[in-house]
């Protein structure tokens, strides 16, 4: 299973970014997720979505981001909304195939005061 994350850059606080995310090389994916990683962190789930659509986030993100998916391309995405500085991060694609998890290359996204 191959990923391919496209959508970050550079963005001022209060803006938006939409991230995509690719998945090649299998149908048979259950969950999707979006983990991101800031310079010093550990990397954390941002946002998880379920094969039959069901959504979760973390509290940080809440009301501000959206994650959704169209298993007809294998493709997630995650909308970001009201961007804070604290946001910035490389944000990393999962998906999980058969039990097995797959991570993109990862997207930096970098929002500035």
């Amino acid at each position: 299973v191959q990923l391919v994350e496209s959508g970050g850059g550079l963005v001022q606080a209060g803006g938006s970014l939409r991230l995509s995310c690719v998945a090649s090389g299998s149908s048979f994916i259950s969950a999707m997720a979006w983990h991101r990683q800031a310079p010093g962190k550990k990397r954390e789930l941002v946002a998880r979505i379920t094969a039959d659509g069901s959504p979760n986030y973390a509290d940080s993100v809440k009301e501000r981001f959206t994650i959704s998916r169209d298993n007809a391309k294998n493709t997630v995405y995650l909308q970001m909304n009201t961007l804070k500085p604290e946001d910035t991060a490389v944000y990393y694609c999962n998906v999980v195939v058969w039990g097995h998890n797959y991570w993109g290359q990862g997207t930096q996204v970098t929002v500035s005061s």
